[in-house]
């Protein structure tokens, strides 16, 4: 142990003259404490919101998104092209557009995508999100009435259950001698599915590939491929070479840009908060800085008499900046504690119950990183350690004979 860790040890274990100063610096400890707790348990508490809608983008979404000409001959040279890229795990052509639904007077938009479930399941979690009915009629091309899979909100919306029919109508249309009128086509209810993301569940209906892309008008069997990854977290690097490798032709796009909005909104939410609280730790470091000023008026002798005995400017400086470390280090140490048993409550005792037909949650989702942790201690100790540099450069400056005389 250091001289000068040894003597702020010391001070911190010496009875103190008066009650005022044992109470700053309780208080000085308890703010810390307080501020990185609540720092911790909401930085938590996001992580968890933000790795639940994640998880809910992806399990309707795949990896990676390619949009570009996809015609029937060059679907199967486009696809062979992405799996040379060894991140890639599986791909799934896919048929995407606009469309009109109605059923029994109501109406509303709808995003119609035709799949094919055998591929469009190895890149997205849709298969596991259906809560009523099956994909398998949407297996099969050739019925008159084919089948169609809505969103739980969606049907909802429109009044539908499993065997009604609905009507889609498309906004190209088509040329007649009438002149250029809108395609209707009648789809079968054969699914309802929820994959817990309000976005999806309430504007997008899912049929059969080659019945999709007929209905739609368009010569070519899809308009895009999807694409699974073995790391997520790799889409965005992963996405420039695949687009490198096709051309300007094709656009490929990861999850996190399709949803940039979304995660940018998560991402500043996140900082707004955590700068907000760490304003409380920074009115506890205060607290301590008047703790460290009025210790240095009482150890005025004390100060004193070690640069006499040779004690440098620096050390006595040292000895003030570990006094200020040792207490708010304690407060960082208590609350980090302090915020992961309030992140254990939470997650174990659900003291919080959320509607879940809104949030589609039914309690406060919770998770952890140690990143942050690291990142929460690292302020808290580097605020503390910024409060301490007046009151030890201030004792650094004490002259020894006036101290000795007036302490």
């Amino acid at each position: 142990m250091s001289f000068e860790l040894f003597v702020a040890t010391r001070y911190l274990k010496s009875k103190r003259k008066g009650l005022f100063t044992w109470v700053t610096t309780l208080i000085g400890v308890a703010g810390v404490t307080i501020g990185i707790a609540a720092l911790v348990a909401t930085l938590s508490v996001m992580n968890g919101f933000q790795t639940d809608i994640q998880k809910k983008v992806i399990g309707a979404q795949a990896h990676l998104t390619i949009y570009g000409d996809m015609e029937s001959a060059m679907l199967p040279i486009i696809e062979a092209a992405v799996r040379r890229e060894p991140e890639v795990v599986a791909t799934a052509p896919f048929a995407l557009g606009q469309a009109i639904i109605l059923y029994r007077g109501r109406s509303t938009g709808v995003v119609l995508k035709g799949l094919d479930p055998d591929q469009e399941f190895n890149v997205n979690e849709l298969g596991k999100a259906l809560k009523k009915g099956s994909w398998e009629p949407l297996r099969r091309s050739g019925e008159n009435i084919p089948g169609i899979v809505l969103g739980t909100e969606l049907a909802g919306h429109l009044g539908a259950w499993l065997g009604d029919q609905v009507i889609l109508l498309s906004p190209q249309g088509a040329a007649t001698a009438l002149g250029v009128l809108p395609t209707l086509k009648k789809f079968k209810v054969v699914g309802l599915l929820n994959t817990g993301y309000y976005e999806y569940d309430s504007s997008t209906a899912y049929a059969n590939l080659a019945q999709a892309a007929s209905f739609f008008g368009i010569k070519n069997r899809a308009t895009g491929i999807g694409v699974r990854l073995k790391d997520m977290y790799q889409a965005d690097d992963t996405a420039k070479r695949i687009k490198k490798d096709l051309g300007f032709r094709y656009e490929v796009l990861s999850f996190s840009q399709m949803n940039k909005p979304l995660f940018g909104a998560l991402r500043l939410e996140k900082f707004m908060m955590s700068f907000l609280l760490a304003l409380i730790i920074l009115v506890a470091t205060f607290t301590i800085a008047s703790n460290l000023i009025l210790m240095t008026a009482e150890k005025l002798r004390d100060i004193g008499l070690l640069k006499s005995m040779g004690a440098t400017p620096k050390q006595v400086r040292r000895i003030f900046l570990w006094e200020g470390l040792l207490i708010g280090g304690a407060g960082v140490g208590f609350g980090i504690l302090l915020g992961l048993l309030i992140c254990f409550f939470i997650a174990h005792y659900s003291p919080v119950h959320l509607p879940a037909d809104i949030y589609y949650i039914s309690d406060v989702p919770v998770h952890v990183e140690v990143s942050d942790l690291l990142m929460v201690a690292g302020s808290g100790l580097l605020l503390t350690l910024l409060s301490t540099f007046y009151p030890a450069w201030r004792a650094a400056k004490v002259d020894p004979v006036e101290a000795i005389h007036y302490g």
